[in-house]
């Protein structure tokens, strides 16, 4: 009977584990596919634990040689979203984010040499976790452009007080959305091509 039990326990739990993955996969992929671009925020406040949740999801992303070399600032002052906002009028931090989360790259942690520029590549990385993230806790947010530009750089750098060693990516606004984007049809088949060009 022991046997009987146990073998049944078994079974179940398997049946259990092969249907998980079919469902998880669903969630990503409509997660995915259902994100989109929130510029405008109610002002709302957001709890320390939902940006911790942010956090550890941007942490989760790959990057080469698993360097991470990344820093991530997160700016929770009114003044200093404010300041960003005025200087930085593309960043959208004037249209009331609780938070923007500043991904950086930190070249004291990136590989050297010819492969050094790789840290874009897994900043961007988490950055899209990031917003994919935000997304699924039913949060709003937008990736906002500051590298290769080096006005926005060096002006970022400024009101942060960042080290020449610290290179932020973009800014990314995160709050409760005030707004609801449609969501954008981006697949293209001219934009695909097998086995070369």
């Amino acid at each position: 009977m022991k046997r009987f039990i146990l073998f049944a326990l078994a079974a179940i739990a398997f049946v259990g584990c092969s249907k998980q993955p079919n469902s998880m996969k669903n969630e990503v992929y409509n997660n995915i596919m259902t994100r989109v671009s929130v510029r405008q925020f109610t002002g709302e406040k957001i709890s320390a634990e939902q940006i911790d949740t942010l956090l550890r999801a941007a942490m989760a992303a790959p990057s080469a040689i698993n360097k991470q070399p990344w820093a991530f600032i997160v700016v929770t002052d009114e003044g200093i979203i404010s300041r960003l906002g005025e200087e930085l009028p593309f960043s959208r931090c004037s249209n009331h984010p609780a938070c923007a989360i500043v991904p950086c790259g930190d070249l004291s942690k990136a590989i050297e040499g010819d492969m050094a520029a790789f840290w874009i590549n897994d900043v961007s990385a988490a950055t899209e976790n990031l917003l994919l993230a935000a997304h699924s806790m039913g949060l709003g947010a937008v990736w906002t452009g500051v590298h290769p530009n080096m006005e926005r750089m060096a002006q970022v750098q400024g009101i942060l007080g960042l080290p020449e060693h610290i290179i932020p990516l973009c800014i990314v606004p995160v709050g409760v959305p005030a707004e609801q984007p449609e969501v954008k049809d981006k697949f293209r088949t001219d934009n695909i091509h097998y086995n070369g060009w």
